[in-house]
């Protein structure tokens, strides 16, 4: 096979597995070689079961083999690898004299990958353009690495909020009752006691400050003018005749201190009756 031919989608995960029973579902297992024999690894007579190698292309996970090394059982796993694990029948079990460990990673920290793994029989085929990973139980480990394949932008639905879908441009609906926020349509008619608001004083200092989260600070009711509803303009502007304030009487300090003069004698008569001694 040749490296045009070969699979663009990295493999994610390596494993051992008996058969295509006890194979995982999102995994595939290689159960024959380059040369067109039988690639279970077990060797000899009268075994009911064998193990296969298999794997999986999922990339749910977000990780990729980086790498496949065959080392010996002598040999100390590389820093950063893993044994494959194992799918194996009840009893069964795989050799230990040779084991593959692989190197996984998060598939946007690396840019090239494993993209296949082959076996061919010892001695007998060679596959142009890949890696020889070794021997094992008299077969030959392949394995092809090539550049990663940026992965293809899906858009996100969007999420719409009940309040935005209840939106429309069709009419304005029933009136609304009378609030701060929906003054009664027509001329409106100012009270001279009025606050000014001075709008444009707020916004230039909230520019000069270069500060621009000063904005929080400003309300949907900043700049709108105070005004008093008009069934009230009639209370705002009451006649005060002139008889009226010159009935007024201006008391002096002593007035005040004779008319409201108290001698408290009551409250002594009450407490010399509670304490005669």
């Amino acid at each position: 096979m040749s490296v045009l031919e070969a699979s663009s989608r990295p493999i994610t995960a390596v494993a051992w597995a008996s058969n295509t029973s006890s194979c995982p579902s999102q995994f595939s297992l290689i159960n024959q070689t380059e040369d067109g024999g039988s690639a279970n690894f077990s060797r000899g007579f009268g075994l009911k079961s064998g193990y296969y190698l298999c794997y999986s292309r999922d990339l749910s996970g977000g990780m990729v083999v980086a790498d496949v090394l065959v080392i010996s059982d002598k040999e100390t796993i590389p820093h950063g690898y893993c044994y494959i694990p194992e799918y194996l029948e009840h009893k069964a079990s795989i050799g230990k004299k040779k084991r593959i460990c692989v190197r996984i990673v998060p598939v946007g920290s690396v840019t090239t990958a494993v993209l296949e793994l082959k076996l061919t029989v010892k001695n007998k085929t060679m596959l142009q353009q890949y890696t020889c990973l070794g021997d094992m139980n008299g077969f030959v480990v392949w394995c092809l690495k090539g550049v990663l394949s940026p992965p293809t932008p899906q858009a996100k639905p969007r999420r719409v909020s009940l309040d935005m879908r209840s939106l429309t441009l069709e009419g304005s609906g029933p009136p609304q009752p009378l609030k701060p926020s929906n003054p009664p349509a027509g001329s409106t008619k100012f009270s001279r006691r009025r606050t000014t608001l001075e709008t444009s004083k707020t916004l230039e200092g909230v520019c000069d400050s270069g500060n621009h989260s000063n904005i929080s600070g400003i309300t949907a009711m900043d700049g709108v003018p105070f005004s008093l509803h008009p069934k009230f303009e009639c209370q705002t502007n009451p006649q005060v005749s002139v008889s009226t304030l010159s009935d007024i009487r201006i008391k002096s300090v002593q007035d005040i201190e004779n008319e409201y003069n108290y001698m408290f004698a009551v409250e002594e008569l009450a407490a010399k009756r509670m304490n005669p001694f």
